[in-house]
């Protein structure tokens, strides 16, 4: 599987957020990383360029912080420039249909006030329905979305936690057994420890190598214990 990373934020350099998880996937080889404003700086978007990169790929990811409850203005302009009736969608078009289609969301505000109450009133869920609707109308399969709320707050181990999400969402296959596609990413993961040299960087990984071979041993440990009560 191969997924195409559309990112787009204004000033990605000053961004920790950001930083932190592009680093982490620079070396993933199934992962083509295309920052919009880099790429395309006076907003001149090459339709037929990026039309023949989503051909290309099986999964589709947007990246970008949630302002103002949409995404940055060259995000949108992408969309509207690439996303054509009968090239990319439509009676004619077959090239997005199958394809699998997600978010990874930058945001600046708690979790607890994207609820019916909250400051914000309404949930992700629900302020991400355009979206929702861009998947269904180019016949893509929509993924629930990433959010990661205030990352700068969080404390280092929510970070490491939050980074194994993150590969998750880029690089997992969907369907795959848990437990399968957790020895996936620990292997993922120790090949790219080998490849890197920042010593806060390998303790990143090291870590996340350290709660999915956890995890593996408390779903190991439990079918044990339901084998033994199903044949006593």
């Amino acid at each position: 599987m191969r997924t195409l990373l559309i990112v787009s934020h204004p000033d990605i350099i000053e961004s920790y957020s950001q930083q932190y998880f592009l680093n982490s996937i620079k070396d993933v080889e199934e992962v083509t990383v295309r920052h919009l404003e880099t790429i395309y700086p006076n907003g001149n978007i090459n339709p037929t360029e990026e039309q023949r990169l989503l051909k290309e790929h099986d999964r589709i990811i947007f990246q970008f912080p949630f302002y103002w409850y949409s995404s940055p203005p060259l995000l949108k302009h992408w969309q509207d420039v690439v996303l054509e009736e009968g090239v990319t969608h439509g009676p004619s078009s077959t090239m997005l249909k199958g394809k699998e289609f997600g978010l990874v969301l930058m945001i600046g505000v708690s979790e607890r006030e994207y609820q019916a109450g909250g400051s914000e009133h309404f949930t992700i869920s629900e302020l991400t329905k355009p979206f929702q609707a861009l998947a269904h109308k180019t016949g893509m399969e929509y993924l629930p979305s990433l959010d990661i709320f205030q990352f700068a707050y969080m404390e280092d181990e929510q970070k490491m936690d939050m980074l194994i999400r993150y590969w998750q969402k880029l690089t997992m296959e969907n369907g795959e057994s848990l437990t399968v596609r957790e020895r996936w990413l620990v292997n993922k993961l120790e090949r790219s420890f080998l490849q890197i040299h920042e010593s806060d960087d390998q303790n990143v990984i090291r870590h996340a190598i350290h709660i999915l071979e956890e995890n593996q041993m408390t779903i190991h440990d439990l079918k044990m214990v339901l084998d033994q009560i199903q044949h006593p």
